[in-house]
């Protein structure tokens, strides 16, 4: 057998860095500023820069990141948000634990992200945002739905946590919407190791009321403004990430090289590899290829030592958690088709071009089996 090939090698990251990181870890305790330290305010300025966003704002995970951005610009009870259900399920809790209602429109076959033509059929006198997912590491077409948002007064409120370092029309994930949400859930492409996020915001009131509610609704200890909870970042995870961050634009020009290796290697087969869409830079967080013979292709190459995943096998319209919403099978067809055929493939910086060859080579067995 084999040596395996897994769909995430996390220790092949952390191994290079943990001399750094340790010591960075080390100041930070030696300091036991650990309270919003040095290192949360050092990490809010960087990467602010770094999505040319005006403010960023420290959280302790995307789903706490969505949540506040929503909060941030009033949405609750009575509310509507419109959002796409081919995501992972934080984005529908973070609408829902609002008090507003998330409202689905189908996504784009091609790019997997939402289909900007569906979206003005939806809204309504109580629709109050768009919430587009960058999925995968792909921006969604951010022009059609700002012109669609400022043409109807509503706020635009970007899930980028598959998107760090996407870009759309030059610009990068988390500078186009009012606000954005990152996640640096260990596996990101930026990711912390454990548990992080980050809001983006363009105004300053917004990233006020997000930094206030990330810390008990407060701007001066023991004074409480606003509803808020324990949302912040922590200290040692913010060292990790101003280390990794350094290395974020290396890694994923190493993920676009990685996918064009399996795009040459995946070419005249029975699959359907990610779609670069023009004006769009992706990252290749996840690399995600689309086949109608999904679980047999996953049993060969699992059976071949090699990992695969899927993101995700089931809508969040058709969650059960979603199921007073009132959607069905067949309410969105694409999502519904496209969740039956996907499959991703492993897909890190430090995969080897042998590596992604054997996976394409097991693939093309596979077809011609």
């Amino acid at each position: 057998m084999e040596k395996s090939i897994p769909l995430v090698d996390l220790r092949a990251q952390y191994e290079p860095l943990q001399d750094e990181i340790r010591q960075a870890w080390d100041e930070a305790l030696a300091s036991m500023r650990l309270f919003l330290g040095p290192n949360v305010q050092a990490f809010e300025r960087e990467f602010a820069d770094y999505c040319g966003a005006g403010q960023a704002i420290g959280v302790s995970d995307g789903t706490t990141a969505l949540h506040l951005a929503l909060r941030a610009c009033g949405i609750g009870a009575g509310d509507e948000v419109i959002t796409v259900a081919n995501t992972f399920i934080a984005t529908v809790e973070a609408i829902l634990l609002a008090g507003a209602t998330p409202v689905f429109v189908d996504i784009d076959a091609v790019s997997h992200t939402m289909d900007v033509t569906k979206i003005e059929e939806r809204i309504t006198p109580r629709t109050r945002a768009i919430l587009p997912v960058h999925l995968y590491g792909q921006c969604a077409d951010m022009l059609a739905i700002l012109e669609i948002a400022r043409r109807n007064g509503l706020y635009v409120i970007e899930d980028a946590c598959q998107a760090h370092g996407a870009e759309a029309n030059g610009c990068k994930a988390g500078s186009m919407g009012d606000l954005a949400a990152f996640s640096f859930y260990y596996s990101k492409n930026l990711g912390a190791l454990g548990e992080g996020g980050m809001v983006t915001a363009q105004d300053a009131e917004l990233a006020r009321r997000v930094r206030m509610m990330r810390d008990h609704g407060s701007e001066q200890r023991y004074y409480h403004d606003l509803l808020g909870w324990n949302g912040r970042l922590d200290e040692l995870q913010a060292a990790v990430l101003r280390i990794k961050l350094r290395h974020l634009e290396a890694w994923n020009d190493m993920r676009h090289q990685h996918a064009e290796v399996y795009r040459q290697g995946l070419a005249d087969l029975d699959v359907t590899p990610p779609a670069e869409i023009a004006g769009r830079r992706h990252v290749y967080h996840l690399y995600v290829i689309r086949t109608r013979e999904r679980e047999a292709l996953r049993n060969w190459l699992g059976e071949r030592n090699i990992s695969t995943g899927i993101h995700y096998p089931v809508p969040c319209h058709l969650q059960q958690v979603c199921s007073s919403l009132g959607y069905r099978p067949g309410s969105l067809p694409v999502t519904e088709q496209v969740v039956g055929e996907i499959l991703s493939l492993p897909m890190y910086p430090e995969l080897t071009e042998d590596q992604i060859v054997r996976v394409a080579t097991e693939i093309a067995r596979f077809f011609r089996r």
